[in-house]
């Protein structure tokens, strides 16, 4: 199981679908950075060398990708400024609601979570009608 960039990469599968496991790298990427790098997408992970993987990842660092830890920094970072300047996408994240405008009289059960029933609760103590 190679490691790449702090990421357990998985062995059994093709490089160019293992490279999938980094955030940040989808197909495309890992086509452009395997090309590239001059290693065949069909070659299974275990079987690079140490020389290829060094190749892949400083064909990642040269090449400018926004990967793993910097990406989600960016992404909350991004977040962050939409709620801090109280901007209508910003303030609909702080409130778990759909934030593109979807309806939300139904469905949204993903993004608000399980229904909260709201029912009246009965005082033990009032008298019953029941003489």
């Amino acid at each position: 199981m190679p490691r790449i960039l702090g990421v357990d990469i998985p062995g059994e599968k093709r490089i160019d679908i293992s490279l999938r496991y980094l955030y940040g790298v989808g197909s495309v990427n890992s086509l452009k950075i395997l090309e590239s790098a001059g290693i065949d997408p069909a070659l299974r992970a275990k079987d690079l060398s140490d020389e290829q993987v060094s190749k892949i990842v400083h064909t990642i660092q040269e090449g400018q990708y926004i990967i793993e830890g910097d990406l989600r920094r960016e992404f909350g970072m991004n977040l962050k400024r939409l709620q801090a300047i109280k901007s209508y996408r910003g303030l609909r994240h702080v409130r778990n609601l759909p934030v593109r405008g979807q309806r939300t009289s139904t469905n949204a059960r993903t993004r608000k979570g399980p229904r909260k029933t709201v029912g009246v609760q009965r005082n033990p103590k009032a008298k019953s009608g029941i003489h």
